[in-house]
C-alpha cells in the first residue's frame, strides 16, 4: 500500500500522487469523519466535490465511499474496496472515522489492503490521524464523546496501526485547532510519548 498523507487537504505535493497509483485510477472518497450530530451537510457536500474535482483534474477517477452503507456489511465493503485502486479520507472527528471503520469491517479489511502495492491510501488530517496505533494524542482536539452511531455508545481509542507513534497534523498552522494541537505536542512530550507534527502544506508520502 501506497501513503499519501496530507496535514490539510491535499498539501503542496499533490503532483505526485500520479507517482503512487495510475492515471485513471479509481478513488472512494470516506467522509464519514464528518458524520456528527447537526453537521452541515450542505458544507459536507461542498468539501467533497472540491476534493473529487481535484483528483480528476490529476486524471483520477473518483466516486463517494459512505462507510455506513456497509454498516454490518463487511463482505460487501471487501468487494468493493477490491474494486478500487485507493481511497481519499477526509477530515473532521478522527473518533467518529474510527467508529464507521469498525462498524464497517473497514478495520479487519485494511489489513488485506495493506499487501496491495498497487493500492493507495490518502486524506489528511482526521483521515490520518487514525493510521496510528492510539488515537489518545488527539483526544484533547477531537471530541471522543460524539457517538452519532447508535451501535456504539463508547469512544474507540485502538487506532488502525499503520504507525506506531502519534501524527499532529496542522502545527502551527493558519487552521482553527492550531493552537489545541500545539497543546497536544506538550501533552506528548509530558507522558514521553513518540509523536510527529505536520503544518499544513506539508505531507508525508510512502511507496511501497
Amino acid at each position: 500500500m501506497n501513503l499519501y498523507l496530507s496535514s490539510f487537504q491535499f498539501g503542496n505535493e499533490s503532483h505526485k500522487l500520479s507517482e503512487l497509483v495510475p492515471l485513471g485510477a479509481r478513488i472512494g472518497h470516506i467522509t464519514n469523519a464528518t458524520d456528527w450530530h447537526g453537521a452541515d451537510e450542505a458544507r459536507k457536500r461542498a468539501d467533497l466535490e472540491r476534493d473529487m474535482a481535484l483528483l480528476q483534474s490529476l486524471g483520477f477517477k473518483n466516486e463517494h465511499l459512505d462507510l455506513k452503507d456497509y454498516f454490518n456489511r463487511e463482505e460487501a465493503l471487501d468487494k468493493k474496496l477490491a474494486e478500487l485502486d485507493g481511497i481519499w479520507v477526509s477530515g473532521g472527528n478522527t473518533f467518529i472515522l474510527r467508529q464507521a471503520m469498525r462498524l464497517s469491517g473497514f478495520d479487519t479489511i485494511f489489513e488485506k489492503l495493506r499487501q496491495r502495492n498497487d493500492f493507495l491510501y490518502g486524506g489528511y488530517s482526521a483521515g490520518i490521524c487514525v493510521l496510528c496505533d492510539s488515537l489518545k494524542y488527539i483526544e484533547k482536539v477531537d471530541d471522543p464523546t460524539q457517538f452519532p452511531y447508535e451501535q456504539i455508545k463508547e469512544p474507540i481509542y485502538e487506532g488502525l496501526g499503520y504507525f506506531n507513534h502519534g501524527i499532529l497534523p496542522h502545527y502551527k498552522s493558519d487552521h482553527f485547532e492550531s493552537a489545541a494541537m500545539s497543546d497536544e505536542v506538550q501533552r506528548c512530550i509530558d507522558n514521553k510519548w513518540l509523536f510527529k507534527t505536520l503544518r499544513d502544506g506539508e505531507v508525508i508520502i510512502i511507496k511501497e
